[in-house]
């Protein structure tokens, strides 16, 4: 079996990947596919893991874990997906140092572990460590940004470094990737991929993050133009996603303010053009393939 897991980044996601997927679950199944509730496996895969910490899990644990969290035969399922963006870490872990999720490559290993024979593969959205810490801190709870911020090597934060780590902890481990600020654009291929399925099939919830950053109007006039070229190949598909959003983007949806204690505009404009850069290098890592509009 294949283990599809999705596990982040903190604030990129808000479940609509799993929601997405979950309105394909009827046809997916057909094909061996499986697509469960999250409130089926989170809580348990999170506890999972972390008894794993203390001791090895027992022989028939994947086993009872599957039964738990599918409805049907797993014997049946050949390609499981689940989506947890809390299974590598809390949001208020997520930042420490000049490094991403610490406990990645330990909690990782332990699924390896936990699902013996089968094979994973992580799906990752980056985020611009600019938009990226705030967010995740201020999901903590946290309330001193200031102290905490000081508290980072912001210079050498880099998402190239937390997937180099997983690539040599876990080189059996496949990862793909995407910035979340291409989310709108490459949202479809994200579920295409996720479930094995080819770049040209159909898939319902393509254009969901689209949906939510584009007025009603330029929604319906995009839909419109699909329907007079129903056979549009992928990359001049989101060229006409590009334009039309430069016409009719929501601004109220895009635009993302921070007004945070010793958050400037220098330091965004610093970390947004560091992030650039190790995108580039992020392209380059083998094991790792990078979806891009």
């Amino acid at each position: 079996m294949k283990l599809i897991l999705h596990a982040g980044a903190h604030c990129t996601d808000d479940d609509r990947i799993v929601k997405a997927l979950l309105r394909n679950s009827g046809p997916f199944l057909d094909q061996g596919i499986a697509v469960p509730g999250p409130s089926r496996y989170r809580r348990l895969l999170t506890n999972t893991v972390k008894a794993m910490d203390a001791r090895a899990p027992a022989p028939d644990a994947r086993d009872v874990l599957l039964d738990t969290i599918l409805d049907e035969d797993h014997e049946k399922v050949h390609r499981l997906i689940l989506s947890h963006e809390g299974l590598l870490g809390k949001p208020g872990f997520a930042v420490k140092g000049a490094q991403f999720y610490r406990s990645a490559e330990n909690r990782l290993a332990h699924l390896v572990r936990l699902f013996e024979g089968d094979q994973i593969e992580l799906y990752f959205a980056l985020r611009d460590p600019a938009t990226f810490v705030p967010a995740a801190y201020i999901q903590s709870g946290g309330l001193m940004f200031a102290e905490y911020a000081r508290s980072l090597d912001l210079a050498n934060l880099r998402w190239s470094e937390f997937l180099s780590r997983l690539r040599a902890t876990l080189p059996e481990i496949p990862i793909t990737v995407w910035c979340n600020e291409d989310s709108p654009l490459v949202f479809g291929e994200v579920l295409k991929r996720m479930a094995g399925l080819p770049v040209t099939a159909k898939i319902n919830g393509s254009f969901d993050i689209l949906m939510q950053i584009m007025t009603r109007e330029g929604m319906q006039r995009f839909r419109e133009f699909l329907g007079q070229h129903p056979d549009l190949p992928e990359p001049q598909r989101r060229k006409a996603m590009m334009a039309f959003l430069e016409k009719y983007a929501d601004d109220a949806e895009v635009e993302e303010e921070l007004d945070l204690p010793g958050w400037t505009e220098e330091l965004i404009d610093t970390l947004s053009a560091l992030y650039d850069e190790d995108v580039e290098t992020i392209s380059h890592i083998p094991g790792v393939t990078l979806i891009e509009p």
